[in-house]
């Protein structure tokens, strides 16, 4: 966890107040079907499974993959996802 404190700070984050407006934040979505629940570290991420931000890019590249949680695919959760329905992709630059 602490590598990817140290990603984002070498990118020029800086934390401010809990769900702030970010530059940079990484967060590690899943370990394969491992479950942990430890002070720091919480895998899967608790709401990833909400989020179609999330899903969807993670249905386009292993759609079988199922959350250890739930037993669900990505691509039902992408399609049940409403959290960030609105998201689209961004342009290339």
């Amino acid at each position: 966890m602490d590598s990817l404190l140290r990603v984002e700070a070498a990118f020029g984050r800086r934390r401010g107040a809990p769900n702030d407006s970010r530059t940079l934040d990484l967060d590690l979505i899943a370990y394969g079907r491992t479950i942990i629940d430890a002070p720091g570290l919480t895998l899967p991420h608790p709401r990833a499974h909400e989020r179609r931000f999330v899903m969807g890019p993670l249905a386009e590249i292993a759609a079988g993959w199922k959350h250890p949680w739930t037993g669900k695919t990505a691509e039902a959760l992408a399609t049940a996802a409403s959290i960030g329905a609105d998201a689209s992709p961004m342009e290339d630059s």
